[in-house]
Parts: structure tokens; C-alpha cells; sequence
């Protein structure tokens, strides 16, 4: 654990200790965070212990989208990117705050069972003009920088493999003018539903849900040469009497479960 990390972690214990279980505002509890944590949040909202109405709904959607939100003027109380640099760049301008990194996640490879999709092959595949690459949005969404860090990966293994994926990759969700593809599903399922494309570089821990959803489907794991690890970010941007508690929860063991659950590599496990 890094010394940061111990710093935020004592100052939540700190202010956990004088503030009141419940909350003493008329104010609900406002949470930001990524949409690839809508059903993990989901899940610790309804496990974290405060009144009814004390903690509002979560909003979920792309980190970066959100972290221009709040930089525009949303009141946000706690908030938990895909990444680490977007609540970086909140601390710039909110002084006394601290980031705490709360869990990992991987990238696999979501892709029609025809293609023959492997670890080993995988790279090959992507780089075949006859299949179809979509990621999120860089820059939006760190799915969509874990993407690209995945081709920058790519190069070293194949000369020229960088440009060719940069080139051929769509970007189909996370943007910030981005809708799902098919009415009333998810943004993931409705690349497939709506037949935009044979692969899609995700998160891990949102696979199996679309394969659920969506026959005809596998999640393949990227190989040691192409993996790279996503680090999620919690940051406390209020005072709110349950910001710090609802952080300390997250990043307590029954948060942490939760989080692996729902396929997280959490930070914070024996």
C-alpha cells in the first residue's frame, strides 16, 4: 500500500469516527461512477449501512464524461473512475483531496464464437482486415485508453501493428454524444445486436453479463503480451457526513467482496 493511499485511508478512518451513521443533511448522497461499476455500485449502495433516501442513485457513464461534469459544475460528493488520471486532475482544483486507487480489472476480447478467438491467436485476428474492432472512446473513457495501450502493446510483438489497429478500431460507445445501438439494451450488447461489429476490447468484469444477454458470444482473455492492468480511482470531493464513510466502505472487506463478485481484482482482500 502506498504511502497516499495510507494518508486517505487514515483521514477517512479519522472523519468516520466523528461523524454521525446517519446523515444529518437533507441532501442524499451523490455518487459519479464508471459505467463499467453499474452493477458492483449497485450492490454496495444497497449493502452500505445508512437510512433509506441517505444515499441517492448512483449516475454511471464514461470517467472522463463524468469528470468534465463535475468540473462544469455538478455537485458530487464521492467519486470512483476506470482510472486513476481523471480524479488526479479533480485534485489540481480541489485541494486537502486524496485519490486512492480501490481496484484492478483486466481487457478481454469479446467476440463472436465463429471467429475461433484465442489467447494465442488473438492478435493475428485483429490485425485480419476482415474483422470488424470496436473499442470505447480514449480520451472519454479509459476503456478506450486501455484499448490503445493494448495496440501500443501490440507493436512490440508486430512491427506496424499499432497504426494498423489505431486505424480499423471503432468507436462505438463511451463517447460523450454515444447511444446504444439498440434501443433499451445495454451499449456493449447492442454492438452485436445490431451487428456493428465481430470483436469488442472490454472490461473483463463486463463480459459476462453481455454473454448472457447476447448468444453466440466468448470472452477471451488477452495474452501476457498484450495484457495491460485497468486501476480504478476513489476520490472524497465534499463534506458531506457520509462521503468519507461511504469511501471507507468501498474500500472495507465487505466492499472489496462485493467488487470481486462482480469480477473486480480488488486491492483491499487477505
Amino acid at each position: 500500500m502506498t504511502g497516499k493511499c495510507r494518508q486517505f485511508i487514515t483521514v477517512l478512518l479519522a472523519i468516520s469516527v466523528v461523524l454521525p451513521l446517519h446523515s444529518v443533511r437533507s441532501e442524499p448522497l451523490r455518487v459519479y461512477a464508471a459505467g463499467s461499476l453499474t452493477a458492483a455500485f449497485t450492490d454496495i449502495v444497497k449493502a452500505f449501512p445508512a437510512a433509506p433516501g441517505d444515499v441517492g442513485t448512483p449516475v454511471f457513464g464514461p470517467s472522463g464524461v463524468l469528470r468534465e461534469r463535475i468540473e462544469r459544475g455538478d455537485h458530487v460528493d464521492v467519486f470512483a473512475s476506470a482510472d486513476m488520471d481523471q480524479p488526479r486532475r479533480l485534485v489540481r482544483s480541489a485541494s486537502g483531496r486524496f485519490v486512492a486507487m480501490f481496484t484492478r480489472n483486466r481487457l478481454c476480447a469479446l467476440a463472436k464464437m465463429g471467429l475461433g478467438l484465442a489467447p494465442a491467436n488473438l492478435l493475428d485476428r485483429l490485425l485480419d482486415p476482415s474483422i470488424r474492432l470496436a473499442t470505447s472512446t480514449p480520451g472519454a473513457d479509459p476503456g478506450g485508453d486501455y484499448a490503445w495501450a493494448v495496440f501500443a502493446r501490440a507493436e512490440t510483438v508486430y512491427a506496424g501493428a499499432q497504426a494498423i489497429l489505431q486505424q480499423k478500431a471503432m468507436q462505438l460507445v463511451g463517447g460523450p454524444n454515444s447511444v446504444p445501438l439498440v434501443p433499451g439494451r445495454g451499449a456493449v450488447e447492442g454492438i452485436f445486436l445490431a451487428n456493428r461489429a465481430d470483436v469488442m476490447l472490454g472490461y473483463c468484469s463486463s463480459g459476462q453479463a453481455v454473454l448472457q444477454e447476447v448468444p453466440g458470444l466468448t470472452n477471451v482473455s488477452l495474452p501476457p503480451s498484450l495484457t495491460v492492468g485497468p486501476a480504478y480511482g476513489l476520490i472524497v470531493l465534499s463534506d458531506h457526513p457520509l462521503a468519507a464513510r461511504f469511501a471507507l466502505f468501498v474500500l472495507s472487506e465487505r466492499g472489496q467482496a462485493i467488487l470481486r463478485q462482480h469480477g473486480f481484482e480488488p486491492t483491499g482482500l487477505p
